[in-house]
């Protein structure tokens, strides 16, 4: 004898699986066998019935049994991304998003995605290590005799995630989420509903002229190629990037022209090269004196080759750690060599910062915006606006005087003439 009616809707197939996915739920019968409460029971059930397909139909009940983890390794497996933005996002889900939301089922985080992300985001940007906020000793280990300085414990200072990288983030689950409305897991995208930190303000904080003479003279001293690395970045406004991925085909010396047509990034493949940030070639002119250094420069790359039995050619790179010249310098080696090169100086400034140095003196000098953002591999002027606003006043200030100089005017007989 039956003692409760089972409610049975089907809400179609699951998207991730295929699964076809079935809603259930039951009525109990309070009295199995007395006709009267089999019909009441049977009543409820309809209503039970009509209630499930109304939640199919709103999709109210979830669409999918997907977790936010599954959706970021179908998205990733699919979304076209350059090298080095892929290492970052797979990083930061594995370090940060899977921990966190990585078993959430989809339909609760669509339902909850303010409330969930807006808090995270809050502790990210105290602290990156998302501690409760009491102090503690890291790599603390407390059983049997111990010693502090020998393991490495120290007390554990927070560190902010910076608010651009708390935005990647962002970006990341918006994207996986748009994809999803795209597949049908879900029947909306969360993500705009939700308040990602305000995207800092670039504040570049380049060397002064003075500055830059002696970070490029000290280098210098140390070694010819290092100084001339650092002055050509400077001169060129390049990625590092870009410059260790120069090969001599590279360069015209003659018409005192440098193509910049490559990136050397590190991936989580290795090393490698691709296209420029912007995937666009572009061409920069050099001065003169920097074409001297520069035949210099390959001169003695020739010879150095010649003790080793090999030739230089047009693509031997331009700046090679290796005997042979073989392959280029790794950027994240120069960068650590110019912190400590600073360092010494006692200069405040990063290397990415002699690319904020061209910019700046160019802008300063009146050189127009056009220009300077062609040199840069900006796409237009506004990207070069929004990064160097004050010195576009600068050189604004600068053109203003030019326009007066220029005018064959007496301006102080005119004030005259008007009392």
């Amino acid at each position: 004898m039956r003692d409760r009616f089972q409610v049975r809707v089907s809400a179609g197939e699951d998207p991730s699986t295929g699964e076809r996915i079935i809603l259930t739920d039951s009525v109990a019968i309070e009295q199995p066998g007395n006709a009267r409460s089999e019909r009441a029971a049977q009543k409820a059930a309809e209503k039970l019935r009509t209630r499930l397909l109304a939640d199919a139909d709103d999709l109210k009940i979830a669409r999918t049994r997907a977790t936010v983890g599954a959706l970021l390794d179908r998205w990733m497996a699919q979304h076209e991304i350059d090298p080095t933005t892929r290492m970052t996002y797979e990083a930061q889900i594995r370090i940060y998003i899977r921990p966190k939301l990585g078993d959430v089922p989809l339909v609760l985080f669509v339902r909850e995605a303010a409330e969930r992300l807006e808090p995270f985001y809050a502790r990210l940007r105290k602290c990156r290590g998302l501690c409760n906020g009491k102090p503690f000793i890291e790599k603390h280990v407390v059983e049997g005799a111990h010693d502090c300085a020998a393991n490495g414990c120290k007390p554990h200072l927070c560190k902010p995630y910076a608010a651009s990288s708390v935005r990647s983030i962002h970006a990341i689950l918006s994207g996986a989420c748009s994809a999803a409305v795209r597949w049908g897991w879900i029947s909306f995208n969360p993500m705009p509903s939700v308040r990602p930190p305000a995207k800092p303000r670039p504040q570049p904080k380049p060397p002064t002229s003075s500055q830059m003479a002696r970070i490029v003279e000290t280098a210098w001293e140390l070694s010819p190629e290092w100084g001339l690395y650092l002055w050509l970045s400077a001169m060129l406004g390049a990625r590092r990037g870009e410059v260790v991925a120069l090969q001599w085909e590279d360069l015209d010396l003659d018409s005192g022209i440098v193509r910049l047509d490559e990136n050397y990034v590190r991936t989580s493949d290795g090393m490698v090269l691709k296209d420029t940030k912007s995937h666009q070639m572009r061409r920069v002119s050099i001065d003169a004196p920097t074409v001297d250094l520069l035949r210099a420069h390959r001169d003695d790359c020739a010879a150095r080759l010649a003790l080793l039995g090999a030739e230089l050619t047009d693509r031997t790179w331009v700046f090679s750690a290796s005997p042979d010249m073989s392959r280029p310098r790794d950027p994240a080696s120069l960068t650590r060599r110019y912190g400590r090169l600073v360092a010494k100086l006692g200069i405040e400034t990063t290397l990415k910062e002699l690319r904020h140095y061209s910019a700046t003196e160019l802008l300063t000098a009146g050189v127009d915006l056009r220009t300077v953002a062609g040199r840069l591999g900006h796409g237009d002027g506004t990207t070069t606006l929004r990064h160097y606003a004050a010195w576009v006043g600068s050189a604004d200030q600068v053109a203003a005087g030019v326009v007066g100089s220029r005018t064959p005017l007496d301006l102080a007989s005119l004030r005259g003439r008007g009392k």
